[in-house]
């Protein structure tokens, strides 16, 4: 399972976005993004902790491996 050390929320939006995802709404620094009925809410900090990007790629049924992907494209 790959690592996700030192990513910021830009960074995560964007590789959510080349994945089908768009922004639906923000509230403060979280960021609600949505694909058809699955959504994930993203914090738009400068570096988020590897915990929370699992999280995030769980509630959007992402597995590490396609986020990677998307990442590095």
């Amino acid at each position: 399972m790959p690592k996700f050390p030192g990513l910021s929320g830009k960074e995560i939006i964007r590789a959510l976005e080349k994945l089908g995802f768009r922004v639906a709404r923000q509230s403060g620094s979280h960021v609600l993004m949505k694909r058809g009925e699955k959504g994930c809410v993203v914090p738009n900090h400068k570096e988020v902790k590897v915990g929370t990007v699992n999280g995030v790629l769980r509630q959007a049924d992402i597995s590490p491996e396609e986020f990677q992907k998307a990442l590095s494209d």
